[in-house]
């Protein structure tokens, strides 16, 4: 079997279930050694779990029990990986929770809540990694191998109106991937962002309405099985050109999302615009749009409801 991530360490935070398990299986499978970040309720159970499995495949992983969100705890995490396995590789950000309201009906501690553990959490990995990644660059004298995958979401590409908080965080992430990206590509490192869709405990409410498997056997669209491998890849030295990009993925199907293209553009008539140029000119243009138009690439992506 192919070892694309051998002699490699990752980190992969949120770890115990989900898309984070089948994650950090994947990169194990493709011999990373993995340290695996869980924190919350059965955290500690869920985590030593996903570090057994690897074991018993062969492979080697840690478990580590702590909030990302934590700036002190994210450095801990890195710290937990280079003194163990004498550096850090690949770094996977997954953890995240919801606390899905309407605008109008959201509290400041809900807002909080899910920006601190997405976006702060993103950034607060990513600090301690990229410090670590810039001094062995710096000792080597040239670039070394370093990957980061951020979990962004299509929450951010549609809206997802009862999730404000969350689709705002998710889009911070994709803005922080790719200033990462461009800060950190001299050292060898890349830094790309993926939207995967999977029936998670934290979404089955989200998927509720979508089909579910037909138990023929069949894997699951939504299986989290579907995502890992995009992350195995990415985090591989196959990838080395892959750099600032979004990927959606879900069901046996990757979409390269391209950056926002200017759609129309306008000038004034004089040096500056008016109230009422601005009228004549951009009224019968969104009018002429058909209905969600703005929203055209997501609904490319939707899947299909029962």
């Amino acid at each position: 079997m192919s070892m694309p991530l051998a002699d490699l360490s990752a980190i992969v935070t949120g770890a115990g279930r989900g898309l984070g398990r089948a994650e950090a299986l994947e990169l194990a499978r493709l011999g990373a050694a993995v340290v695996v970040n869980d924190y919350g309720e059965g955290s500690a159970a869920a985590a030593d779990e996903v570090v057994a499995e690897i074991v018993a495949a062969g492979g080697r992983a840690v478990a580590h029990i702590g909030d990302v969100a934590d700036h002190a705890t994210a450095g801990a995490l890195v710290a937990l990986a280079t003194d163990t396995y004498g550096k850090l590789d690949v770094l996977v950000n997954n953890a995240g929770i919801l606390r899905d309201r309407m605008v109008f009906s959201m509290s400041e501690a809900e807002w909080d809540a899910v920006v601190r553990v997405h976006l702060k959490g993103h950034f607060n990995t990513t600090h301690f990694a990229s410090v670590h990644w810039r001094e062995r660059a710096k000792a080597a004298g040239g670039p070394v191998h370093g990957r980061i995958v951020n979990t962004s979401s299509e929450a951010f590409l549609a809206g997802s109106a009862g999730q404000p908080n969350y689709a705002a965080a998710k889009g911070g992430i994709v803005g922080l991937t790719t200033s990462s990206a461009l800060a950190l590509s001299k050292y060898g490192v890349t830094c790309n962002a993926i939207c995967p869709r999977a029936r998670t405990r934290m979404t089955r409410d989200v998927f509720a309405g979508f089909r579910e498997p037909t138990g023929d056997g069949a894997l699951d669209p939504l299986s989290p099985d579907h995502v890992a491998p995009l992350v195995g890849y990415l985090a591989s030295p196959a990838a080395s050109a892959v750099n600032g990009q979004l990927l959606v993925v879900h069901g046996g199907m990757v979409a390269v999302v391209e950056r926002p293209r200017v759609a129309a553009k306008f000038d004034a008539a004089k040096e500056a615009f008016s109230y009422e140029e601005l009228d004549a000119l951009l009224s019968p243009y969104y009018a002429s749009r058909p209905p969600g138009e703005t929203f055209a690439a997501a609904e490319v992506l939707s899947l299909t409801r029962n």
